[in-house]
């Protein structure tokens, strides 16, 4: 046996020991509260990672409310078979920062001693967060990026499939570039254009694989006939779209895609006005998610579109409550006096795969066990099915990605606020549609 394999099996075996010790800790402090004659509960630490401050925290907005409405529902504990189990929930803040989302992931794993580690909000909280519990063999599920940003991004060579391996305690369930294609080009087929499509792809993995020139947008377009205007990797948070702009007015573009984050979608727009720059249609992934993004803008923002992964109308329910899309909707803006947001149904998600497969393993606390009941998950959810080797991903993928429907929408402004409406489904009919594809004006 090599000395990396003692070194991670010793680390593996010291974590048991600690939550051991935790285990007993609380047993002891139940018998005193309540007598011997009261079973303890035995603990299980499920870690959460998100991007509560920075450019991404519109993510997070709902994370308050739907935790909170976890931990309402496992309060009397979790009954497991013949054990009943206390459920806590350690939350970290990612900062919108990569370095830190690793930090904050060891923490979890080393020192709060957690069984499960859940995340979502994009590659750069996702992918940091996952490859830490892949070292350290603990389970992790991922959700909120394209999956292809999680399952090759994270690999020693992306660029080389033939090196690509599946991994053992890492699993992601979202939709796929090829669906978020498919779904904004049926979008910009029921507006007349000339074809002409300007890219806004930043410096990170989400716009690098967005462009990239293999399984990105570029093959696709150039396939159904449309000019794909790329002027290259910016940084994220700048404050001059001037080349941008300049490169897509000299290609006539009247049609912008992208997945940028909503600050700099906003700098781009104001920036495109004020130089009277005016495409018929964009549809932007990532910033226009959010109904304050779109609300800054004015009625500037209306009828710009977006992939849509999760709405009030979706027609689902919660697997841990019951609940249905509309409900939570309704109690999320009913909490916090805010707009749904998409987010709120796959956070929700996340502890319903979790429950979900803490039930079907042997033993929770066991990281093996609890990784092979997560990979074997077929589960109805509020967000739709999610089922792990599925055929609906490439098989190299399939042990590790499960994928969830995605649909197309515009923001419409109705008085002073914004609601999103359905525009195209071809790919997940059973999402109602609720209009069809307008122009910007």
């Amino acid at each position: 046996m090599n000395g990396n394999m003692r070194n991670r099996n010793s680390g593996y075996d010291r974590r048991h020991i600690l939550r051991g010790l935790a285990g007993g800790v609380a047993a002891t402090s139940a018998m005193t509260l309540f007598g011997p004659s009261v079973h303890a509960a035995k603990p299980i630490k499920i870690g959460y990672v998100s991007p509560k401050s920075g450019p991404l925290a519109a993510f997070a907005e709902a994370d308050d409310f739907v935790l909170g409405e976890f931990r309402k529902s496992v309060k009397d504990g979790l009954r497991l078979g013949s054990q009943t189990y206390q459920i806590e929930v350690v939350t970290k803040d990612s900062q919108s920062n990569p370095n830190r989302a690793a930090e904050v992931a060891k923490e979890l794993i080393t020192r709060d001693n957690v069984s499960l580690i859940l995340v979502g909000a994009t590659p750069e909280t996702n992918n940091p967060v996952a490859t830490q519990c892949e070292l350290e063999q603990i389970p992790c599920i991922s959700s909120l990026a394209p999956w292809q940003t999680n399952f090759i991004g994270r690999q020693a060579n992306p660029a080389d499939p033939k090196s690509w391996k599946p991994f053992d305690y890492t699993f992601h369930y979202f939709w796929g570039l090829e669906d978020v294609i498919g779904v904004f080009t049926g979008m910009w087929s029921q507006v007349a254009t000339n074809k002409s499509v300007g890219a806004l792809f930043p410096n990170d993995a989400d716009g690098n694989a967005w462009g990239d020139t293999t399984i990105g947008f570029p093959p696709v377009l150039a396939k159904q006939g449309f000019k794909l205007t790329d002027p290259g990797r910016f940084q994220n948070l700048t404050d001059d779209f001037s080349s941008q702009i300049s490169a897509f007015r000299s290609a006539d573009a009247e049609v912008v895609t992208g997945v940028v984050i909503p600050p700099d979608f906003t700098t781009f727009w104001n920036q495109s006005r004020q130089k009277g720059f005016r495409p018929k249609v964009v549809s932007v992934a990532k910033a226009l998610l959010f109904p304050t993004t779109v609300q800054a803008l004015g009625k500037s923002g209306n009828n710009i579109s977006t992939e849509v992964w999760w709405t009030p109308s979706h027609p689902y329910k919660s697997s841990l409550s019951g609940v249905s899309a509309a409900d939570l909707a309704k109690g999320y803006e009913q909490a916090s006096g805010k707009q749904w947001t998409q987010p709120i149904g796959f956070v929700h998600s996340l502890f319903e795969v979790a429950v979900d497969a803490m039930k079907r393993s042997n033993d929770p606390t066991d990281s093996a066990a609890l990784a092979k009941a997560i990979g074997a998950t077929k589960l109805d959810t509020v967000v739709g099915p999610v089922v792990f080797g599925s055929d609906k991903v490439p098989p190299f993928a399939a042990r590790n990605i499960a994928k969830t429907p995605l649909v197309g929408g515009q923001w419409r402004l109705t008085g002073d606020k914004y609601n999103m409406v359905i525009t195209e489904n071809k790919q997940a009919p059973q999402i109602p549609l609720g209009g069809d594809m307008q122009a910007l004006s």
